[in-house]
């Protein structure tokens, strides 16, 4: 599209229609163009603002048949003191073309919530951190937090006046919250410098606000926490942060999940991990070994003779259940052979017996090893496997 001129840009170049464009395709294309240039999806692009806004400025002239008219008979020199919103800012083209679709905003439909104007801010949005531990997060849990937020004041009721009184329409504005000022082809709008937008003002404020309408409060809320939970998600709970002003909706409460390492098991995705040692003689021989749960069950779980350090045997189903709720993760087990560090003269004796039909049955992978290593060193098997 070519580039934007607000002066001597054509309008329906602007929205890429031709001129015998019907009022449903000049709506259509104008929330196509509102929709990929709008500023919460390009943030800090001067160039999309520009677009964003002279999309804005065609879309009032050919959605007005009048304005139309005389805009094909005579070009932009038609409009010539044909009152115009001018818009001044994001809020002047929210406020005038925000429900041009029947009833709901192209903006709430796509960005998650009306955009609101300066008289009726939407709540800020809070965060905090649960910290939960490996069985909460095996189970999922339902925590409840105690934060500091602002809420609506018992006292006024939200009003920000003094009980028995109410506020009153600005005087300066007439209750409009903006205020017109005719700059040649423009009208342009700007909040009102008394009320800041609200359209009223509190003559006798509330004693416990300030008349601000919100006060501060403890507050303790329940989140629920589901199963399989990773460490660093975030939670949103919709609705849970500050109250908004003059009735505006409230902020989100936004909950940073922390999980406190365990002293026997780790985590990786869903799979619990688990180092669970066993003595020389379990890893030769095979045995069957009582390995611990989650939940703090055991589990036997056999192990195969002659099993290496490093091995790893998987318990189906012992791990954390899918966040999304299909299936669940496995415990594994990684073997650790124990080597003795202190042994009794009869085991010292038994060992060496051993040693010995080692030295004379060497086992395959030894047996490799040796042999790339009489190659490569030029020394006899007999010399690489001594023993003290």
């Amino acid at each position: 599209m070519p580039g934007i001129n607000m002066k001597k840009e054509d309008y329906y170049n602007i929205l890429g229609v031709n001129r015998n464009a019907s009022q449903d395709d000049i709506k259509r294309s104008y929330r196509k163009m509102a929709l990929k240039y709008h500023p919460d999806k390009n943030p800090g692009d001067k160039k999309a603002e520009e677009m964003f806004k002279a999309a804005a400025e065609a879309y009032e002239v050919l959605s007005d048949p009048e304005k139309r008219r005389r805009y094909d008979q005579f070009g932009h020199e038609g409009l010539r003191g044909v009152e115009t919103r001018g818009f001044g800012s994001f809020d002047d083209i929210f406020e005038a073309f925000g429900d041009i679709f029947g009833g709901g905003s192209i903006f709430e439909d796509f960005f998650g919530g009306r955009t609101q104007t300066r008289s009726a801010r939407r709540g800020a949005s809070l965060r905090c951190d649960i910290v939960l531990d490996f069985k909460e997060v095996a189970t999922g849990i339902e925590k409840t937090i105690e934060i500091t937020k602002r809420d609506i004041c018992e006292e006024c009721r939200g009003s920000g006046a003094r009980k028995g009184t109410s506020p009153v329409s600005c005087p300066y504005c007439k209750g409009k919250g903006e205020v017109h000022q005719r700059q040649g082809f423009f009208t342009l709008r700007t909040t009102c410098p008394k009320c800041y937008g609200k359209g009223k003002i509190i003559e006798t404020p509330c004693h416990r606000c300030s008349g601000n309408g919100l006060y501060p409060k403890r507050t303790k809320i329940k989140v629920q926490v589901p199963a399989g939970i990773e460490d660093g998600t975030r939670l949103r709970v919709a609705g849970q942060g500050e109250s908004g002003e003059n009735g505006a909706p409230p902020g989100d409460l936004y909950c940073d999940i922390n999980i406190k390492p365990h002293p026997i098991f780790k985590r990786e995705g869903y799979d619990i991990i688990c180092e669970f040692p066993v003595t020389f003689t379990q890893a030769a021989l095979g045995c069957v070994i009582e390995v611990p749960t989650i939940m703090g069950k055991l589990k036997k779980v056999r192990i195969p003779g002659g099993i290496q350090s490093g091995d790893v045997l998987s318990v189906k189903g012992e791990g954390f259940p899918h966040v999304r709720g299909y299936g669940r993760g496995n415990l594994l087990v990684h073997i650790i052979v124990e080597t003795p560090t202190k042994l009794t003269r009869r085991q010292e004796e038994l060992l060496r017996e051993f040693a010995e039909s080692e030295h004379k049955n060497v086992t395959p992978k030894r047996k490799k090893f040796f042999s790339k290593g009489k190659e490569t060193f030029l020394t006899s098997l007999e010399d690489i496997c001594r023993y003290v």
